[in-house]
């Protein structure tokens, strides 16, 4: 098991980036681009993913660009696949990407099984990643809480696992907290939960459990008041990874102590 110990210095590494922000923040569903900025400037989080395919950075000039609103220069854009439902078309996706962000490697994968859950077509995935690894991308990569699957992807190269907590855009929190600490326990590279966190306490646990962060977008985009629920997932964050650090006390049935110290007490044993 991972312990505090083995996070000397914490700031988040991920393939050649660096970031002190352990919050990840999706750009869709907003109701405009200036609420999309807002609630990004509240969440503190410095990657922000972009969907290749539904999202304008470029492929369109005579359309308003997201990176106008969110530029390089201040925000690390991860590409990433949503959409997709073929390795072949993953792949594609983020050569395009790569080619509109000038030579950009970091990228999200993520190969869908069909439309009505979102889970991810794990075969379809591990091709996908294996060949964007070979032409030099760094892979963060979309999976299923699967300890083996995780595995399989951080030895073809991936650069971080992002296991689901629950299905995507659900808001159901960590269903299998177990299998995460599994793959939290045996992960060389960053583990990042993403899908399914609904609230701030399911991002605190997803931290406490020891994972390197997490990626969000539906739960900020789609509360009553995304610019605070913002601000909530970032202290949520923080908080949860400062109560993995500082190392939780042991559950018990019975105490079998007072929390409070006996000695001085009138009539204590002595």
């Amino acid at each position: 098991m991972k312990t505090p110990q083995d996070f000397p210095v914490d700031s988040l590494q991920l393939g050649s980036h660096i970031v002190g922000s352990r919050l990840l923040v999706g750009t869709g569903k907003y109701r405009d681009f200036d609420e999309t900025r807002a609630a990004i400037d509240a969440s503190g989080a410095q990657i922000v993913t972009v969907a290749i395919r539904r999202t304008n950075i470029g492929q369109d000039p005579n359309q308003p660009s997201l990176l106008d609103v969110l530029p390089p220069s201040r925000f690390t854009i991860l590409p990433n696949t949503a959409g997709c439902y073929t390795a072949e078309d993953a792949v594609r996706t983020l050569r395009l990407a790569r080619e509109l962000l000038d030579g950009h490697a970091l990228v999200k994968l993520e190969v869908l099984g069909d439309q009505d859950t979102l889970f991810p077509n794990m075969p379809e995935t591990l091709k996908a990643a294996e060949q964007l690894v070979s032409e030099g991308f760094e892979v963060m990569v979309y999976c299923s809480d699967d300890p083996i699957q995780a595995r399989m992807l951080e030895d073809i190269g991936c650069v971080a696992i992002m296991p689901l907590a629950s299905l995507i855009g659900s808001g159901m929190g960590i269903l299998n907290p177990w299998n995460l600490e599994i793959i939290v326990d045996r992960s060389r590279v960053p583990v990042i939960v993403d899908a399914g966190v609904g609230t701030a306490s399911d991002a605190a646990i997803a931290m406490e459990l020891g994972c390197d962060g997490v990626l969000m977008n539906s739960a900020i985009a789609g509360a009553s008041d995304p610019v605070r629920m913002a601000g909530a997932m970032r202290a949520a964050v923080q908080a949860g990874r400062n109560a993995f650090l500082a190392g939780r006390m042991p559950k018990r049935l019975y105490s079998g102590s007072p929390s409070s110290p006996l000695g001085g007490v009138i009539g204590s044993p002595r």
